[in-house]
């Protein structure tokens, strides 16, 4: 079960979640290849009315062969369904990268490869661009916040005004007042705060930048969200390449911070510091898997028929702030049918045999609710 804070006296809290998604769909309109809530061709509002497709996990005879780039957050779960694909079906090989995001949605508009993997579902900009592409919810994931201070124990507690103070370099000592007030009786260090991020197009980047930016936050009024942004000139902050870039790099850098996708979990345990953050109800939360699911079962219920939609800060009091669908960007129209055979076949694998706690579990991700994986089924039926 998740264990939950309450904020201390004097900490700063968010505003309802209902007023974050409003923001969200707001600016959306102008994020880059980040998410846009506006419908995809099934409608805006949740698809109640859509039923189960009836789908196969097997892939049309003869040699076919699949590639995927994209997202580092989605690359180790790939790492672990693609051998298991092939050993259940050897006729298929899938070919798979972690390039980031933004590359992974590029890459399926462009046709260089047959699955883009995203943490962000597609922008409005990029859905008028390219109206063939469809963003398909898989799995749940969440994204940790890291630090490395030598000799804290415990796990710190941050929010999203303390991090954008950090981020934007009006923070700069571990022992400033603004995180010892949300950590009464901790021994900060005065070890100087250096700010990582992604120099890539990064579905992570769009996750962190989208809980930082806050109604009416100087972040959301000067930068907003999206999966490149315009990084503050903060002295000392570095530039890292892909999930593993920003592990490795707080490790060798004490006194970083960094946001890191929980699938990297293992590599950051008994090394970095992990943070419990603060959510829409005022408690702070680690990312495990009943403050992830909550998070997901409170937007189950209004994912719309598109699946394009943010899980960021849920109005759920037990749920982490950082959750998202990780998404497969796939073209619905493909050069063969037995193309789109293929991807159909494996993308229902994925939703069915490829989530189970064997695979899930090793990555601490979550099960589509339901509701939404019936959405995803729908979506991969429309491959053709």
């Amino acid at each position: 079960m998740a264990t939950m804070f309450r904020a201390p006296p004097g900490a700063s809290r968010h505003v309802p979640a209902a007023v974050a998604l409003v923001l969200a769909a707001m600016a959306a309109v102008t994020a880059c290849g980040g998410a846009s809530p506006s419908p995809g061709p099934e409608g805006a509002s949740p698809a109640a009315a859509i039923q189960p497709a009836v789908l196969p996990t097997a892939p049309p005879p003869g040699p076919q062969t699949l590639s995927e780039t994209g997202s580092t957050l989605l690359y180790p779960l790939f790492s672990a369904w693609a051998p298991a694909y092939k050993r259940q079906f050897p006729n298929v090989t899938i070919n798979i990268a972690p390039t980031g995001s933004t590359t992974g949605i590029s890459a399926a508009a462009s046709g260089k490869a047959d699955i883009g993997a995203s943490d962000a579902y597609l922008s409005s900009a990029k859905l008028a661009r390219y109206p063939a592409l469809e963003n398909i919810p898989l799995e749940v994931s969440a994204q940790m916040i890291n630090y490395n201070l030598p000799g804290v124990t415990g796990n710190l507690m941050l929010d999203s005004t303390v991090l954008a103070g950090m981020y934007q370099g009006q923070i700069t000592r571990w022992n400033d007042q603004a995180i010892r007030a949300l950590n009464p009786g901790v021994p900060l260090p005065p070890l100087k705060i250096i700010p990582l991020h992604r120099v890539e197009g990064s579905g992570d980047t769009f996750l962190f930048t989208s809980y930082l930016s806050k109604p009416g936050s100087s972040w959301a009024n000067s930068i907003s969200f999206s999966n490149s942004v315009a990084w503050p000139p903060v002295t000392g902050a570095l530039g890292e390449q892909g999930n593993m870039g920003m592990v490795t790099g707080c490790e060798q850098h004490p006194g970083c911070v960094a946001y890191i996708g929980i699938s990297y979990r293992k590599q950051t345990a008994g090394k970095l510091g992990e943070a419990r953050l603060l959510n829409s109800s005022g408690n702070y939360v680690l990312p495990d898997k009943d403050s992830i699911s909550a998070a997901a079962d409170a937007f189950a219920g209004i994912t719309p028929a598109s699946g394009a939609i943010s899980l960021i800060d849920s109005s759920s009091s037990a749920a982490y702030p950082i959750v998202n669908y990780e998404y497969a960007i796939v073209s619905t129209r493909q050069p063969s049918a037995s193309k789109a055979a293929t991807i159909r076949a494996l993308l229902n694998w994925i939703l069915t045999d490829g989530s189970s706690p064997a695979y899930l579990a090793s990555v601490n991700f979550e099960k589509l609710p339901p509701q939404v994986a019936i959405i995803a089924d729908a979506l991969i039926a429309r491959i053709g």
